[in-house]
Order: C-alpha cells, then structure tokens, then sequence
C-alpha cells in the first residue's frame, strides 16, 4: 500500500504507520456527505449578520468573537476573513430589526407653543394704547429704527444664552442675560433718541427698548407665563380703545406697568437662576458665532416693517403664527428622528426628510394661506404673506441645525432689495413677490440639501 485509506469519519486509520500523512491541498472542497460548518456559524450569527448593510460589518463581528486565520483556513476553507464575511453575507437574507420605541425628545407642548406666539404679539397692543404720544414722521422712525436695533441686539443676545444654558447651565446663561439685556436697552434706546430727538416719541422707545430686553431674559429662561401676566395691563388698556380712549396719564401708567413688571420679573429670574447654582465665568468664546442671529433679526425686522406699513393686520397674524410656526419647528425635528431611524440607505433618509420639510413648510403656509384672506388682504398681499412666511420659517429651521449665515445673508439681501426698491418709488407689490420668493427657493433649497444628510441630524 502506498498510502492510508480513505476512511468515513469515526472510524480509526487503518495501517497509520505505512506512510507520513500528506499536507490537505488548499481550496479543498469538502465532501458532500459532510456538514458545512460555515452553516452552522451563519445560524449561530444569524441576528448580527442579517442587519449587516456590508460583508465588512460582518468582518468585524468575527474578528470580534476570537477567529483567527488557521482557524478560517483550517475549520471554513477559506483563505482570509473577508473571504469568509462575504460568504456569510451571501447566505443570510437582509433583515433589519425594527427599533425600539424610545421617548421623542422634540415632542413640543402645544400650549407652551401657542402662548409663545400670543406674547410675541400682545405688545403691538401698546402702538394701539400709546398711539399720539409721539408725534410726525420723525417719532415713527425713531419707534421702528430703536425697535430694529432692539430686536437684532436681542436675536443674537438669545442665542448666546441659549448656547451658554446648554453648555454651561443656568446660571451661566443668566449673567449672560444680566450683562446683555441692559446693554441691548441702552444702545437701542440711544439709536431711537438720535433719530427722533428728546421728546415723548423718545421716551416710548426707550420703554419698548426696555420690554423687549426683559421679555428676552423671561422667554430664553422659560418665563412665558410670567411674561403674559406683565402683559395684562396694556391689554386692558387696548381692549377699551374700540370704545373710549383712555385718557393720556391713564394710557401712560399702564403702559409704564407692562414695562416695570417685565422688567422686575426679569431681574427676579435672573437672581433666581443665580441662586441656583454658583455663577459661571465671563466665557467671552464665540461670540462671532451669534452675529448671524443678529443679522436675521435685523433683516427679519425690515421686512415685518416694510409689511406693516402697507397692512398692520398682516403683521399681527405673522406674529401670532410663530407659536404655530415653533411647533412645526419641533415637528419636522421630530419627523426627522423617526426618519433617521426607519431609514435603511442615505438616499432613503434624504427623501423622508425631504418629505417631512415639505409637510411642515406647507402645513405653516395654509396657516397663512387661510386666515390672510379673512383680515381683507389682496391677492399680492396674500402671496407676498406667502412667501415671507417660507423665508422666515425655513431659515428658523436652518438656524436650529446651526446652519445661520447662508438664512442671514439671503434675508439681508432681501429686505436690502426691497428697502431699496421702495426708496426708488418702485412698485411694492412685485417687488416685494420677487425678493421673497427667490429668498424662499434659495433657503428651501439650501434646506433640502444639508437636513437630507444624516449627519445633520446628530
């Protein structure tokens, strides 16, 4: 005999000793009536290899679980670990497990929402209580150019403290607040004495300046109730006005009320959130990262005013739809999370957020879309509504992702075109369509571009 025979397993090796064993060829194929243990390695991994989304995934795992080389080689006959991680993704069938249910973090309180967006309005009750108490164009202009400083000064000195409240803790974003809400009153007060000189229309927007920083503080520490009842004043004043005007020292107290209250209320806040915790330090970094904010502030208000002063009522509704306009905010982030988790490819996630942006934009639009018509407004009007509704709140949703200059910069732009164009005496209505309409399709498809990624959604 020339060799060992060829025996079924189990039995013994007969005549061992007539001749030394020969080394097993590589890439041997194993006999038909023996079981294939990468079988029964696939059935053992069976969960993990299913979700895989790639053969290296796979290759992981078993690098993972101790196998070696020899034993690839020797047990699977296959000549490395990627060999045998394809192998095993080839046999097992795609499986994805579907999530767990877990708690939405971006479930938004409706009631929060819309009592945001009724005190973002309720101070327009104080142009309609204190109106006369300034007097001709200039009054006007110091109102709206101290009102323009004030709610940039503020936009920025938000996020600021917001950045602070979610790194640092209360405390650091309350001194914050105590540092820049008296700051912004100051300068805005100083920007509308200068355009409107010494006299009661200086006075008035040095107590708007005021509100507004006070407001700031109570909205970023979460005092939106407390902020309404300093409201009440003025409203009570304003809801008489349809009948009897009050006189001007009863209009003035009021109006002093709503101010003082705000601003105790703020002060009150701030101490508390100071008592909370020890005070933080003047961290002094990136402070440039809060001027875009103040930019759209800025350009936000441009456009809201140019708005106004062909149609106030329009104003008011675009004011009150920002608790609505929060709410989606909140909605699409939440609509986002489910996506990102569902999803089983990139190009599957980009078109489920892209559906859930169209269903929030659309859903705020025929907000707008409805409720415009009913307070007498054109159909330029309306569209123009239309489209500074899409602007503001597509680049609110881009700001919440941190994505602020490219929202900034195409507002500034458009409020500056139609700023300019109606200081030419050009036509308002056209204008006004076009710059907000290309601003909407350049946000929007900004959005589009940067929410469809899933790293934006860390």
């Amino acid at each position: 005999m020339s060799g060992p025979l060829r025996l079924v397993p189990g039995d013994g090796d007969a005549l061992p000793f007539l001749s030394a064993p020969r080394p097993r060829p590589r890439g041997r194929t194993r006999p038909s009536w023996a079981a294939d243990p990468i079988d029964d390695l696939a059935e053992r991994l069976v969960e993990p290899i299913a979700s895989a989304v790639h053969p290296y995934e796979v290759a992981a795992l078993l690098e993972s679980d101790g196998l070696t080389g020899e034993q690839i080689r020797e047990r699977y006959d296959r000549p490395d670990l990627f060999a045998l991680a394809e192998d095993l993704y080839a046999r097992v069938p795609r499986h994805y497990p579907r999530p767990l249910a877990v708690p939405d973090p971006w479930r938004a309180d409706p009631v929060r929402c819309a009592l945001r967006g009724l005190v973002f309005a309720m101070p327009g009750l104080a142009y309609v209580l204190g109106a006369g108490l300034w007097q001709g164009a200039a009054g006007v202009a110091g109102l709206v150019a101290s009102g323009l400083a004030a709610w940039a000064w503020n936009q920025a000195l938000g996020h600021r403290a917001h950045v602070r409240l979610g790194t640092d803790g209360t405390s650091a974003a309350a001194r914050t607040l105590a540092l820049g809400a008296p700051s912004g009153a100051l300068v805005a007060s100083l920007v509308g004495l200068a355009v409107t000189g010494p006299g009661a229309g200086a006075v008035f927007a040095a107590g708007q300046c005021c509100y507004l920083a006070a407001a700031t503080v109570l909205l970023v520490l979460g005092r939106e109730r407390v902020l309404l009842a300093a409201l009440l004043p003025v409203a009570a004043g304003a809801a008489t006005v349809p009948v009897v005007r009050p006189p001007v020292p009863l209009a003035v107290a009021l109006l002093l009320a709503t101010v003082v209250a705000a601003a105790v209320a703020a002060w009150h806040t701030v101490r508390g959130a100071f008592r909370s915790s020890p005070p933080a330090g003047g961290d002094r970094s990136g402070l440039l990262r809060s001027l875009p904010y103040g930019v759209f502030g800025l350009a936000a208000g441009v456009l809201a005013a140019l708005t106004g002063a062909d149609d106030a009522g329009l104003v008011v509704l675009l004011t009150l739809s920002m608790g609505f306009a929060e709410w989606l905010l909140y909605r699409y982030r939440s609509l986002a999370l489910t996506a990102l988790r569902g999803s089983v490819g990139i190009r599957h996630f980009a078109l489920r957020a892209t559906r859930a942006l169209a269903l929030c934009l659309g859903a705020y639009m025929a907000c707008l879309a409805i409720v415009a018509p009913a307070l007498g407004a054109g159909l330029a009007a309306v569209l123009s509504l239309l489209a500074l509704g899409a602007v503001l709140w597509t680049a609110l949703l881009l700001q919440a992702f941190s994505a602020a200059w490219v929202p900034a910069l195409v507002t500034l732009l458009a409020a500056a075109a139609e700023a300019g164009a109606a200081g030419a005496g050009l036509p308002a209505d056209p204008v006004r369509l076009v710059c907000r309409s290309a601003a909407a399709v350049v946000l929007v498809v900004t959005a589009v571009r940067q929410l469809g990624r899933p790293t934006a959604h860390r």
